[in-house]
């Protein structure tokens, strides 16, 4: 193990931290996700129970969850396009411009959610109209984490970086918590009023955690590494794209990063909306039973993301990510096994740890492990690309699973496919860099020998 940085707290070899940046990174990266992901859990729980009735009734009752979850896929299409367009100004104005706008663009989608017609009012229209609501929260969605670990990653000390950075997906947690408890309040409604008024108010709450999280970050200050390294003209030329010179020098980090997060997602969204889908519509057990079980894992999460950043400081960020990717690789079978008792505590259990690995423990890693992957001129970009694309491949995973298992009456082939993702991102593990305390000023990425960009 090597030994601690300076107990300056360095960021770099000639930055020290500013505790006020510090504390309101934290502050304005921790909201800007519990609003992503509030509006992702809101979103997939309405497609695991409502939607499918609401918005494509004259499907039967498969059918039509694989619809609703095809919808709740489209907006994982469009983080990847989110990621290209914004990283090209997070990268040359700065982190703290892209956060403000993302943060509008996936508040109002998520409230718009709230107004559509359904498929019983406009026909085909509904759907059209959810699919491009859908597109427009991802697309805001695509910037948001990566613009948020990037900032906590650069404004953190250098030996606390994983901490720190791992608030971010705190609030994603978060997210999920709120999520479902505004979801556990609003099924205390009659079902039919749950139908018609509840589903709308999930949505339509959206506006709190905007305004909320706006408050907290208008006052948010750009990053120290960017400054300086804006000072010191390493930052892309007006001539050049962030994009393109992280495609030409970050290639291997980009593919890396990819690799890394395709399983962790695919993982992370069959706990938080297959398994509701599962014990709803497979299990046959009562809807109401989901809500609570994602708040009690959201709980879980929160702790789960900081303990897995700081120990990713401690030992590390390969090993513990490892470590997390091995648990994973496990966890798929016995947990369809345990849902299949039925027994609403067993499950409560199954879907805690699903939340405390799958959800928040490898993102919790990542939170640092990513940003450090790339140089400074292109790390936005780079974090961006390879995690939305990946997210892109992973987000499909409720999609998937659902269609194996209407294809095949079984879960092993689901169990499978988990596996096999999951597998893809502990090889990558196994051969990627050791980044934890790396220069986040240098122009190299994370591994000896990668080109930097030339200054012109």
């Amino acid at each position: 193990m090597s030994a601690e940085p300076n107990p300056k707290d360095a960021i770099s070899e000639s930055l020290t931290v500013d505790r006020s940046t510090l504390r309101r990174a934290s502050i304005a990266g921790m909201v800007g996700t519990t609003l992503e992901n509030y509006d992702f859990v809101i979103y997939g729980t309405a497609a695991a129970l409502v939607f499918n009735e609401l918005f494509f009734p004259n499907l039967n009752p498969a059918i039509g969850v694989l619809a609703s979850f095809a919808t709740y896929g489209v907006g994982f299409v469009a983080r990847p396009l989110g990621g290209l367009f914004f990283s090209h100004f997070g990268d040359r104005i700065g982190r703290k411009w892209v956060l403000v706008a993302t943060l509008f663009l996936m508040g109002t989608a998520t409230f718009v959610i709230g107004l559509l017609p359904t498929y019983g009012s406009v026909g085909v229209l509904a759907p059209v109209l959810l699919t491009l609501c859908r597109l427009l929260q991802g697309f805001g969605a695509g910037a948001e984490q990566a613009g948020g670990i990037v900032l906590l990653t650069e404004s953190a000390p250098q030996n606390k970086r994983g901490r720190y950075a791992s608030l971010v997906y705190v609030g994603a947690a978060l997210g999920s918590v709120l999520g479902a408890l505004v979801w556990v309040l609003v099924q205390l409604m009659p079902d039919d009023r749950v139908q018609s008024i509840g589903w709308r108010l999930v949505f339509l709450s959206s506006v709190l955690v905007t305004i909320a999280a706006y408050i907290f970050r208008r006052r948010l200050r750009e990053s120290p590494v960017f400054e300086e390294a804006k000072s010191r003209g390493k930052i892309v030329e007006r001539q050049k794209t962030p994009i393109g010179v992280a495609f030409r020098f970050g290639w291997r980090g980009i593919g890396r990063v990819f690799l890394l997060n395709i399983g962790a997602i695919a993982h992370s969204y069959f706990y938080q909306v297959f398994v509701a889908n599962y014990i709803k519509n497979d299990l046959n057990m009562p809807g109401d039973v989901v809500p609570p079980m994602l708040l009690i894992g959201g709980v879980f999460a929160m702790g789960a993301a900081v303990s897995a950043g700081v120990l990713s400081d401690r030992f590390g960020r390969r090993p513990i990510y490892i470590v997390i990717c091995a648990v994973l690789m496990l966890m798929p079978y016995p947990a369809f096994l345990l849902l299949h008792t039925q027994n609403v505590i067993i499950i409560g259990i199954v879907v805690v740890l699903g939340f405390i690995f799958a959800v928040e423990g490898t993102v919790g890693v990542q939170s640092a492990f990513l940003p450090e992957l790339f140089g400074s001129r292109y790390r936005y970009a780079g974090v961006a690309l390879g995690r939305e694309t990946s997210a892109a491949v992973g987000g499909f995973g409720p999609f998937i699973a659902q269609g194996l298992l209407a294809a095949t009456g079984s879960f092993v082939p689901v169990v499978i496919y988990l596996m096999v993702l999951i597998g893809i991102g502990l090889v990558t593990a196994i051969y990627a860099p050791e980044t934890r305390g790396r220069d986040l000023l240098s122009e190299h990425d994370a591994r000896h020998g990668d080109p930097a960009p030339t200054s012109h």
